[in-house]
């Protein structure tokens, strides 16, 4: 099994998975599924959602086998969170 390569620098996958999101994918998934990961296929636009980025990304490689992902967590900025999370009441 060989490893796979990224074909983009950083800044370019991100900006390409970002644009993909906020342009065709946001508008029909934001209002009802906040928390949930979309993986994107930077080349194809195709994606796949799910609470698990590993079933999400699955389902994705399944369709397109060389697949360039980029995740996106449907109402946030971030994938994960390390570390304590703090309410604004707790503070």
């Amino acid at each position: 099994m060989t490893a796979r390569q990224p074909r983009y620098s950083f800044e370019e996958f991100a900006k390409r998975g970002d644009e993909i999101y906020e342009t065709n994918i946001r508008p029909q998934v934001e209002a009802s599924n906040r928390g949930k990961i979309v993986a994107i296929d930077i080349d194809t636009g195709a994606w796949e959602m799910d609470t698990s980025e590993i079933i999400a990304s699955n389902r994705l490689k399944t369709r397109y086998p060389d697949a360039q992902i980029w995740f996106v967590r449907i109402g946030s900025r971030y994938i994960r969170h390390f570390g304590l999370s703090r309410t604004r009441n707790s503070l």
